[in-house]
């Protein structure tokens, strides 16, 4: 990214209307969008961009709001209130900003009125209102965004299905842990990836272990929710990668799973983009264990969200079985006991090839799948490119019609990395010059 000034720009992910509060080139800006509206209220989002060449350690931005109009309700900001004016600081893990790099916040609103005046870390924003649409948004194609066009998906036969009923496939790239990587999923990096890799799908991999989600369950909640957030501003899906390894079985995760999933599926029930990927590679277990676990998660979702897609991880690492000897038969003998279910099936191309894509291709006659995850290297995430391996499976998963995201869309030091080292803090999200042989594959793939 660019530097224009050495400010702090506020933006917003502007979905519907928006308010602009204009100010001389040099000052600080804010924008401000309504994301949805009712008869007595509406939820708003900003979105902090640190346009300066290096990170900032914090940001505060202040809100001044007509009579009669009062925030309630804030996520991934610490909110206090003193009469009309509001004070959104830092929610702790967003606090620092990398230089090009973006977090956001969101509210909800009491009354209609719009925010009269405007402070971003102490300089006043000010002056008229007129409309504006995001500048950190890309502009839908002619054809409208992914969602745009699908709407809400659901599970028909073996395949996955937009609103209408017709056979889509979703194809996009998966985060690496959000805990390792927060620099490399800022707005900016969101905008490259929809606008310029054409990505359907955005796969937020929420580790659980790991220095993952069980050290800090709120906190993990927050950033799964701001990203869920950051995809629906581009009109992406965003599925919800809770991210099992290591221990296998599901079940030790189950009460975790429970909690995380009442809260974010209350949260995008709304929404019609977010999927929930619930146990990412079961290991070690039977069949009948992960189907236990899957039918005691799944209502969970389902009592707030009755119509999203929730995908299942199968055994042996999401290899229906392969891997550890078995295959998807246990699974056609003894489905899930839901609807509008899919299984996971995840592969890294140099090292499972052709009884690996033997067993998919028999599978997709009975079994709606998801790629949810996939390399181009050897399941160890790292070592050389397969093109020819991965080019197969690429072509049988578009034939099958069945969906992907690879792994990872990260400036990782592995082969699996779509991004050279040194991108993300940077914020070298453009051109073709940043990307390693695999994210140069997808990327043409994806735009192809």
């Amino acid at each position: 990214m660019k530097r224009r000034t050495g400010t702090i720009l506020v933006t917003a992910l502007a979905v519907a209307a928006a308010a602009f509060f204009a100010l001389p080139a040099s000052a600080e800006t804010a924008a401000f969008s309504v994301q949805s509206s009712w008869s007595n209220g509406y939820q708003a989002q900003v979105t902090v961009t640190n346009d300066r060449p290096t990170a900032i350690s914090t940001w505060t931005v202040q809100l001044t709001l007509p009579a009669g109009t009062t925030i309630g309700q804030s996520w991934n900001s610490t909110l206090a209130t003193s009469g009309s004016t509001y004070t959104f600081t830092p929610a702790g893990w967003n606090a620092s900003i990398p230089a090009g790099g973006t977090t956001s916040f969101g509210f909800i609103a009491t009354g209609t009125g719009r925010p009269t005046a405007c402070l971003v870390n102490g300089q006043a924003c000010s002056g008229g209102t007129t409309p504006s649409p995001s500048p950190s948004a890309p502009s839908p194609s002619p054809g409208g965004t992914p969602v745009q066009v699908n709407g809400q998906l659901k599970v028909c036969g073996t395949k996955l299905c937009n609103e209408s009923g017709q056979a889509v496939q979703l194809k996009g790239m998966s985060t690496h842990g959000i805990q390792w990587f927060p620099s490399c999923y800022t707005g900016t990096a969101l905008d490259w990836l929809a606008g310029d890799w054409n990505a359907d799908l955005f796969r937020i991999s929420m580790y659980v272990q790991e220095d993952g989600y069980e050290t800090d369950p709120a906190g993990f909640t927050a950033k799964v929710n701001a990203l869920v957030e950051e995809a629906t501003a581009r009109g992406m899906y965003a599925l919800i990668d809770f991210h099992i390894l290591t221990p296998g079985d599901p079940a030790f995760n189950l009460e975790r799973a429970k909690t995380f999933f009442a809260q974010v599926s209350a949260r995008h029930a709304a929404k019609k983009n977010v999927l929930y990927e619930i146990a990412n590679e079961p290991n070690g277990v039977s069949w009948a264990q992960i189907k236990n676990y899957a039918d005691q998660v799944i209502p969970v979702i389902r009592g707030n969200d009755p119509d999203g897609v929730v995908i299942v991880g199968t055994r042996g690492w999401s290899s229906l079985g392969v891997s550890e000897g078995g295959n998807s038969a246990e699974i056609v003998i003894n489905p899930v006991s839901a609807g509008n279910v899919m299984y996971a099936f995840h592969f890294y191309a140099a090292s499972h090839k052709d009884n690996y894509r033997a067993e998919v291709e028999r599978a997709a006659a009975s079994l709606p799948l998801f790629v949810t995850e996939f390399g181009t290297v050897t399941y160890t995430g790292d070592g050389a490119v397969d093109t020819a391996s991965t080019t197969a499976w690429l072509d049988l998963l578009d034939r099958l019609k069945i969906g992907y995201a690879n792994w990872t869309f990260s400036d990782a030091s592995e082969g699996s990395a779509a991004l050279k080292p040194g991108t993300c803090a940077a914020g070298a999200f453009g051109g073709t010059s940043v990307l390693t042989e695999s994210g140069a594959l997808l990327r043409n793939r994806l735009r192809a």
